[in-house]
């Protein structure tokens, strides 16, 4: 139990943002609300085996959008209308009723996108042990988006030391590692973004060789071009559309493009879809879409290595931390207009 003016509290009020319908196009703030009101006890009940916790973290990804289309058929079900929305998550266990975990333990796995969760299924969730690394970044590059990054490079991307790599969505939660990690296997690197904010961080601040101002640009194809003048070996692509049918012209001879997601796509239907996939064939390139579940094996060997890179200052990691619950919507809609700069990370509670 917490204690709040000078006394132990048994019951609080549980804040909570709920997903009101499905929808066809891009997400909007009114397409979610915070509820007030709703009490929890902060007690797990006897017998249930469940847990629970105070979330710290939230982690606001594209992914989610897919998850408000009806009959959403993927490898993660559609949320439910009126319900709480869910994401990942950096949570304290206030209390417990199973044995392999204990009050104040720190936890990450997904949870719902309110004050305090009552988990059941415990399966999926994951320790964390106290450490000198922020804990927003066990949502971030420590979390799926890290994972998603170092999973995609080495293992769908196969890069050799030399190789031209181009990234597009590059300042994000995901594309930002991936570039660090191409530099550090000795590797050209360019990556693209829609601000020059960003496109001085990624030269700056993240190391990459060469960055682009797409917005700025009225032929990707000309642009990508300008950077890759012998072509591109591994496309990291992020945000399908325009982008991935320009990187299509620019690969070389036996390229790899891993496609990780297409938020260009997002909340609409492009009824022209990508002209260049002939490239494919004439170019032997190897396109392969991925999930970082795919690679969960892997998930120990990522963790040391990318926490020693990290602690030996070798990688950084930018966050958009936005404070409060309340402000979660926002800060998933601005997902899609590239408001963020950086992982967007919502902080619930102080740690």
């Amino acid at each position: 139990m917490e204690v709040g003016g000078g006394e132990a509290r048994t019951e609080v009020e549980n804040k909570q943002i709920i997903f009101k319908g499905f929808i066809e196009t891009t997400p909007t703030e009114t397409d979610m609300e915070l509820k007030l009101g709703n009490k929890i006890k902060l007690k797990a009940p006897k017998g249930s085996g469940s847990l629970l916790v105070k979330n710290l973290y939230l982690s606001c990804d594209p992914y989610m959008r897919g998850r408000m289309r009806e009959n959403y058929d993927s490898y993660i079900p559609p949320f439910t209308p009126g319900s709480v929305i869910q994401g990942f998550s950096v949570s304290r266990v206030v209390d417990s009723d199973n044995p392999d975990f204990k009050p104040g333990d720190l936890i990450a796995g997904l949870m719902g996108w309110e004050e305090y969760s009552l988990i059941q299924k415990t399966e999926k969730l994951r320790k964390i042990q106290p450490d000198d690394i922020p804990l927003s970044y066990y949502v971030g590059l420590l979390g799926m988006p890290g994972f998603t990054a170092y999973a995609g490079f080495f293992e769908v991307c196969t890069p050799k030391k030399g190789e031209n790599v181009f990234v597009s969505a590059a300042s994000g939660a995901v594309g930002q590692l991936v570039g660090q990690l191409a530099k550090l296997h000795g590797c050209y690197v360019v990556g693209s973004a829609g601000t020059n904010q960003k496109v001085d961080l990624l030269k700056n601040k993240l190391g990459f060789d060469e960055a682009l101002n797409y917005k700025e640009e009225p032929d990707l194809d000309i642009a990508l071009k300008r950077y890759f003048p012998e072509g591109i070996d591994i496309y990291f692509d992020n945000v399908g559309g325009a982008m991935l049918d320009a990187a299509l012209v620019n690969m070389r001879i036996h390229g790899r493009i891993a496609v990780c997601g297409m938020v260009s796509q997002q909340g609409r239907y492009d009824p022209h879809g990508v002209h260049n996939l002939f490239n494919l064939v004439v170019k032997r390139i190897r396109m392969q879409g991925f999930l970082q579940s795919d690679y969960l094996h892997l998930f120990p060997r990522f963790l040391e290595e990318v926490i020693s890179l990290y602690k030996q200052g070798k990688i950084v990691y930018i966050e958009d931390m936005n404070e409060g619950l309340e402000s979660a919507p926002a800060a998933f809609v601005g997902l899609f207009s590239g408001k963020n700069i950086g992982k967007q990370v919502i902080r619930v509670a102080r740690e």
